[in-house]
């Protein structure tokens, strides 16, 4: 699972899931995001080899991101990132047995939902990261069903946005 936070405000942008994972792989993983939520001034990742590869850091060059590298061996570099990779596991993952890569996307971005607009974050507060960034609006028939799922435009509040790839053993 491919996990992607925002260190400003907590929200996770991204979880995505993939059965390996390669430096074009995440490319278009964080192309998704920065379309919809712009380039960050920095992505501090991890040195795995699908992050420090030629091709991912020329294209985030190119789109006027800086890596910031955590030490090998230094989870805390990353603690963000590192937290919410606990909270998923703890929450979601230790309680899902997962039948498809279908299954485990679906389930996940449900997840991810409910992380960003209902859980509460002791570090904000006791109050969800994105609920005003989230908040389902009506057309006049009925609820938008999708509006939770695929929120309207803005740009990070932030300079840093935190990736890390999780295991799923």
């Amino acid at each position: 699972m491919l996990n992607l936070i925002d260190e400003h405000s907590r929200e996770c942008l991204m979880i995505r899931s993939e059965r390996r994972w390669s430096s074009a792989k995440v490319i278009e993983a964080l192309a998704d995001v920065m379309v919809m939520k712009g380039v960050p001034e920095h992505l501090r990742s991890d040195n795995g080899p699908e992050f420090v590869a030629k091709g991912l850091r020329k294209w985030l060059a190119g789109a006027g991101a800086k890596t910031a590298y955590i030490e090998p061996g230094s989870p805390w570099e990353n603690g963000y990132c590192e937290s919410f990779n606990s909270k998923l596991r703890d929450e979601f993952l230790n309680g899902e047995l997962f039948y498809s890569m279908k299954e485990i996307r679906v389930l996940a971005e449900r997840w991810r939902v409910h992380y960003n607009t209902v859980r509460p974050h002791s570090s904000l507060g006791y109050r969800p990261p994105a609920p005003e960034a989230w908040v389902a609006k009506s057309l006049g028939c009925g609820e938008v069903e999708t509006a939770t799922r695929f929120p309207l435009l803005h740009t990070p509040d932030c300079d840093y946005l935190s990736i890390k790839i999780a295991a799923l053993h």
